[in-house]
């Protein structure tokens, strides 16, 4: 005891010696770090004394204290997105540093799961866009922004209704029965949509692509993340006001040729249609329904304030009209964000609120606008009038599905009122150097009031004797999200980087909605404003309908990256998580582990004296998420309401059984790899990234033929199915001109993908067939347009093989043996039917391109889409002459396969004839601006005009509107390449704008 007592009184002596020599030896210096280029102070920049392991970071203000062993040592000052500083002390205690932004050739900022890094250290496959690069005019959301400027992400716009958004896609289809397949969309970290903020309100946009970026996000980052920062305060003490305007007009892309009057009258003097049939006008049907659009878009942001308190405020209107009457959709977005530090600093606290109104007329139930009327414009007697002589609509109501479009939309009023409001909070509290703690919460609330009647003289209420017709309706959805994190950054031993990262995320979502419909009025004063004097629902001919849902996901996560002297880059991460979807199951809870490695090599010493790379990196990543299912409680046994049954003298629902129960559901889950390698040339000049990716999707839900009994119902929804997505992915980025007054600069990119069902049964559930149908024609032919086989690619076409036509006009088929047979002997069976083309692009390519000249700048966007095929529907339905009061195509009258015309015998029908090649080149956006010289100006800081084209020009041999068709046409992207006639065509669009600061 007396030897230990000795040995401790020993070693404390020794460490008072060492603090005192320590105090007599060590200096501090201290200072502030700024931005060179906006004088903002620096938080968080790394600081390190140079051959030594000591060293600190700069507070949230910016500032900065460090013990160093001498004066005479050196500072290295290195902060993410800057140029890296080395300072001599020379015997200074106050060292004032500034900071340069690194160059924009390869050095960016890009934003991660939970966090930003240097695009140096980036080992996933991640892309990022500023605002700089983003698509101008008036763009209808944030996917437009960056359409064809990321390798792998397919954003479509196939409908020029302006209530409709983007359609996007990553990396192909990776469910068949699962959850939605978008992307995940965080907005400043809270979950959102493409039009949660105003296009003009976003900063920059990063797509995390490969599932070691995503699997952080587990289940949610399932179809890859799209993280958009928003815009916001900078705190440089001078207050900024941004204010932005364009006014829009709209003309149809492409007009189906149909025939005229003139036309008809032709075919009545050659005897090719009866005379009854000139109904004695000249109407353009289409040219009544349609107008000349004008829209307007108004955006004014203001900022200011210091370091320590910022604000941010965005006011975005938008007011559009459609190409069609009664389209419109008109927005009114506000959003705000304070930034404040206290408690010396330590604290920061983000507040963050934004609302959004939206309001549109209807002329379909709950829809914009009914395709419906799109369709009767095409087909509807060109001979017709428009009124009878007394100044009633003029009907032909008698035939099949054939109304005058024009009363379709004059005799309904209808109207949405969609309501999107978000308050969410950051704190963030930094105790010491190196460590962050934070926590996010945000609550979101969406809200639909809608209302639709058509009147006495609409010609569905006046077929069906309807008598008036009246629906209602609202829906409301909440989301809460809280998350927490806390983050451990420090560099030791000079070399070694390490950033630590663990959170909780705990997330609800809310949905519920009700509606009733009514009919048979008195009057059509009230129109939906007084359903309940309508007859129906007293005589219990219409329904009443509600309905909630509620999910809700909880998660742990952590993740680490590790850098090696800035060459050798290690990041792993991993999320536990739990879907309420899942609830009743064995494994509730998913395990999503990734890992991402990157070697520097230009940072190698034998790199040195090559004068090829400025930087080469190479990337190698490994990540699992899971998608769970959309229904709740698969894994329960579940009883059902279904139809009245008379019992007792009554009229009474039964409960049967619905579903059985089936405890090993579980996650569906994609494991992803991918190689990639990062370079720069030419100084800078020439810089790019290519990426191989496999995606195997295991665990695929679908519904199996079960025994019964055991089992109370005939299928049971299991994880059996396998599917593979593989592909190529190609970005350049060139400067081939850069001088003083002109610069141009390019980037190309270019992607392959390939999506096959690979099984559908194992030992325990066996598929009925190795193939499902899916895609649908619509009335009258219905029938599916789309084969998903084991063994195929996804987005195959399956219908009857023509290849002639008779001297009669008559088809001939080819057989499944490779006969030649006539329509008279042809058996129109399952058996004989084909795969006739694939509705998916083998590959896509973009090509984007910048000019500056003085203060002149033109930008011109394009993009394309090869080896795929189309149906036109357009084509199939309107192209067949055997239905007699429809006004069809003029291409009806052309040769078939060059022999003769199609013969009015011939039913509709689906087959090869009506699927073409869809390949397309588009000149998507040009947009030309001036900036107008301010020097002088009092007020002005800048001011730029610009004139732009939105969907330009397209080149392509397919004969429909437009080849850019849905992706999600049958609602899980299964069904690609279906040019659906009732779409509303998509539009090109003019722009005039201006830009100004204040």
């Amino acid at each position: 005891m007396k030897k230990a007592t000795f040995y401790a009184t020993c070693l404390t002596v020794f460490s008072l010696v060492l603090l005192w020599q320590g105090t007599v030896i060590a200096q501090q210096v201290s200072g502030v770090v700024t931005d060179a280029s906006t004088d903002d102070t620096l938080p968080g920049v790394n600081i390190k004394v140079k051959g030594t392991t000591m060293g600190g970071t700069t507070d949230l203000t910016g500032t900065y204290q460090l013990t160093v062993p001498s004066l005479n040592d050196t500072l290295i000052f290195s902060f993410i997105g800057f140029e890296t500083l080395e300072v001599p002390i020379d015997g200074r205690e106050e060292i004032d540093i500034e900071l340069s932004p690194m160059s924009l050739t390869g050095e960016d900022i890009v934003v991660v799961g939970y966090g930003t890094i240097s695009k140096d250290e980036v080992t996933s496959s991640v892309s990022s866009i500023n605002s700089d690069d983003f698509v101008t005019g008036n763009v209808k959301d944030a996917g437009q922004l960056i359409q064809g400027k990321v390798a792998g992400l397919t954003i479509a716009s196939p409908s020029g209704d302006p209530t409709s958004g983007s359609e996007i896609k990553l990396r192909g289809n990776t469910t068949l029965l699962g959850a939605n397949p978008n992307p995940l969309i965080l907005i400043d970290g809270i979950p959102g949509n493409l039009e949660t903020v105003a296009p003009q309100d976003i900063q920059s946009i990063n797509v995390l692509k490969d599932g070691s970026a995503a699997a952080i996000y587990g289940t949610r980052g399932s179809n890859g993340v799209i993280l958009i920062t928003t815009k916001g305060g900078t705190g440089d003490f001078e207050p900024s006001v941004t204010f932005s305007s364009t006014v829009s007009t709209q003309t149809i892309a492409n007009s189906l040729d149909v025939l005229t009057a003139k036309d008809y009258r032709n075919q009545i003097d050659a005897g090719l249609r009866d005379a009854s049939w000139d109904k004695g006008s000249s109407t353009d049907w289409l040219d009544q329904v349609t107008r000349t659009p004008i829209s307007q878009t108004h955006n004014i942001s203001f900022s200011g304030g210091t370091i320590s308190t910022n604000y941010y405020a965005n006011v975005n209107f938008q007011d559009e009209e459609g190409i069609f009457k009664k389209s419109d959709n008109e927005t009114l977005r506000l959003r705000a964000e304070v930034n404040h530090l206290m408690f010396d600093d330590k604290v920061k606290l983000n507040v963050s609120a934004l609302n959004s109104r939206n309001t549109y007329v209807t002329t379909g139930d709950g829809a914009s606008f009914n395709g419906y009327t799109y369709r009767q414009a095409i087909i509807y007697n060109p001979t017709s009038p428009v009124k009878n002589d007394d100044g009633t609509w003029y009907q032909q109501l008698g035939n099949f599905n054939y109304e005058n479009p024009l009363s379709r939309l004059e005799e309904t009023d209808g109207e949405n009122h969609n309501e999107n409001s978000r308050i969410s909070g950051t704190l963030t509290y930094t105790p010491v150097n190196n460590v962050r703690l934070k926590a996010v919460g945000s609550f979101s609330k969406y809200n639909q009031t809608r209302g639709y009647y058509e009147t006495k003289q609409h010609p569905r209420t006046v077929r069906d004797g309807l008598n008036g017709f009246a629906s209602n309706g609202a829906e409301e959805g909440t989301e809460q999200l809280l998350e927490l994190t806390g983050e451990y950054t420090n560099t030791f031993y000079g070399s070694h980087d390490i950033d630590v990262l663990g959170g909780y995320s705990y997330q609800e979502n809310m949905f519920k909605e009700n509606w009733m419909q009514n009919w048979d009025f008195p009057t059509d004063a009230f129109t939906y404003n007084n359903i309940g004097i309508g007859k129906a629902f007293k005589e219990g001919l219409t329904d009443i309908y509600s309905y909630k849902h509620v999910t809700n996901l909880i998660s742990f996560f952590g993740r680490v990256n590790y850098d090696y002297d800035n060459k050798y880059l290690l990041m792993g991460s991993l999320r536990y998580e739990a879907a309420s979807q899942l609830y009743g199951t064995d494994s509730p809870w998913g395990l999503f582990p990734a890992i991402s490695a990157g070697w520097r090599v230009t940072a190698e010493s034998f790199m040195s004296e090559q004068n090829i790379f400025d930087d080469l990196k190479l990337r190698v990543g490994y990540g699992v998420t899971g998608t769970q299912p959309e229904d709740l409680f698969l894994g329960l046994a579940k009883l059902g309401y279904q139809d009245y049954v008379y019992t007792n003298g009554a009229w009474n629902r039964t409960l049967t059984p619905t579903q059985n129960p089936n405890p090993d559901l579980q996650w569906e889950e994609k494991e992803e790899l991918n190689f990639g390698v990062d370079f720069m040339m030419l100084n800078g000049r020439l810089s790019g990234n290519v990426d191989y990716y496999i995606r195997d999707i295991n665990g695929l839900l679908y519904d199996y033929p079960v025994p019964s009994p055991p089992n109370l119902y005939g299928t049971t929804r299991a994880n059996v199915g396998t599917m593979q997505n593989k592909g190529v992915e190609v970005l350049l980025e060139i400067i081939p001109v850069q001088s003083k007054d002109f610069s141009w600069t390019s980037s190309m990119n270019f992607s392959t993908n390939s999506n096959k069902l690979k099984s559908l049964s194992n030992n325990l559930y066996e598929a009925t067939n190795d193939y499902f149908t899916t895609g649908y024609t619509g009335e009258p032919l219905q029938t599916f347009t789309h084969l998903v086989q084991v063994g195929h690619d996804i987005g195959d076409f399956y219908g009857y093989k023509v290849i002639d036509v008779d001297e009669n006009g008559a088809w001939i088929y080819e057989d499944a043996d490779g006969n030649a047979v006539p329509y008279s002997e042809f058996n129109h069976s399952f058996e004989n039917k084909q795969r006739l083309g694939n509705g998916l692009p083998d590959w896509y390519a973009g090509w984007n391109n910048t000019f500056n000249y003085k203060n002149w700048d033109l930008s011109i966007a394009m993009r394309g889409a090869f080896d795929f095929q189309i149906l036109n529907f357009s084509r199939m339905f309107y192209e067949n002459p055997s239905i007699q009061e429809y006004n069809r195509l003029s291409s009806a009258y052309d040769p078939v396969f060059g022999r003769e015309i199609l013969s009015s015998d011939m039913p509709l029908e689906f087959n090869s004839y009506y699927v073409e090649d869809g390949d397309y080149w588009k000149v998507d956006n040009i947009t030309l601006g001036y900036q107008i010289p301010v020097s002088a100006a009092k007020y002005f800081k800048s001011i730029r005009v610009y004139a732009s084209s939105l969907n330009t020009s397209v080149f392509t041999d397919y004969k429909g509107i437009d080849p850019e068709v849905t992706l999600f046409g049958d609602g899980n992207g299964l069904a690609p390449g279906n040019d659906y006639r009732d779409k509303y065509p998509t539009t090109r669009t003019f722009t005039l704008g201006i830009d100004i600061k204040f």
